[in-house]
């Protein structure tokens, strides 16, 4: 009795799939020859591979990858994550060497081709405030923003009830809390749990795996909660720490998500 064949996919699913670099950091690897499958150069076009190929990366790729940078800043109001829109900045214009905090540590020099594919791993809306990660690596992107992706994201959120706008902890039904922690949906389709506990009486901390557009707001807005302010402090093992409003830094070399 034969075997069944085994599964095939994309080259450049694979390679991201084994956390080498994004796929279009692959296809860009291949159209220039750094990846062998199985001993031999791949073909411009690519390839369909098995789970069972050998893919190896030429050292020149691990050079320009080694290269690229991940940026930290603490967005303020007033600024969009990604494209600029409806006459808003979008927030890496924020990237200057100007703006880069004094106290970072890290020993990458700024240069104005690191914003070259430099984008947001995730959003944080307009009205929103605190750490934005900027990324010219595909791993990064796809460990933050991809369909797999189980990083937490914590936030501080500063809520009103009704008229009440101070100890408003002391109103609240608890049982909303819980229905913040599990139960809710949005567009159809039912919310991971969450952890939602209050900081203080008027502030609550949302610690999300996911990132729906605008997902808090509209969260709160379903138990009738309003929010009035929001701060997003951490993401994953990253903090935001002391970085300053509108300020920036690099991810440290032995930092990780």
């Amino acid at each position: 009795m034969n075997d069944a064949p085994s599964p095939t996919s994309r080259l450049n699913k694979r390679m991201a799939e084994l956390g080498l670099c994004s796929r279009r950091e692959a296809d860009d690897w291949i159209a220039k020859g750094w990846v062998k499958v199985d001993g031999a150069v791949v073909p411009p076009t690519g390839m369909l591979v098995t789970p069972q190929a050998k893919i190896e990366i030429d050292a020149r790729a691990r050079g320009h990858q080694r290269e690229q940078v991940t940026i930290l800043l603490h967005k303020p109001m007033g600024y969009v994550s990604g494209q600029a829109e409806d006459g808003y900045e979008p927030a890496v214009v924020l990237v200057q060497g100007r703006t880069r905090w004094k106290e970072d540590r890290s020993p990458h020099r700024f240069a104005p081709a690191q914003l070259k594919g430099l984008a947001p791993a995730g959003r944080l809306d307009i009205d929103s405030t605190g750490l934005l990660v900027l990324t010219q690596d595909g791993r990064v992107a796809r460990q933050l923003i991809g369909e797999d992706s189980g990083v937490e994201k914590e936030y501080l959120v500063r809520v009103a009830y009704g008229r009440v706008t101070t100890d408003v902890q002391a109103v609240f039904p608890p049982v909303q809390i819980e229905r913040l922690r599990h139960g809710l949906s949005l567009d159809g389709q039912p919310l991971k749990p969450a952890k939602v506990d209050w900081q203080n009486p008027e502030q609550l901390r949302f610690i999300l795996t996911e990132g729906k557009k605008r997902q808090i707001r509209r969260m709160c807005e379903t138990v009738g909660l309003k929010v009035v302010g929001l701060k997003r402090v951490r993401i994953g093992r990253v903090t935001l720490g002391n970085l300053p409003v509108g300020q920036w830094r690099y991810l440290g070399p032995q930092e990780r998500f």
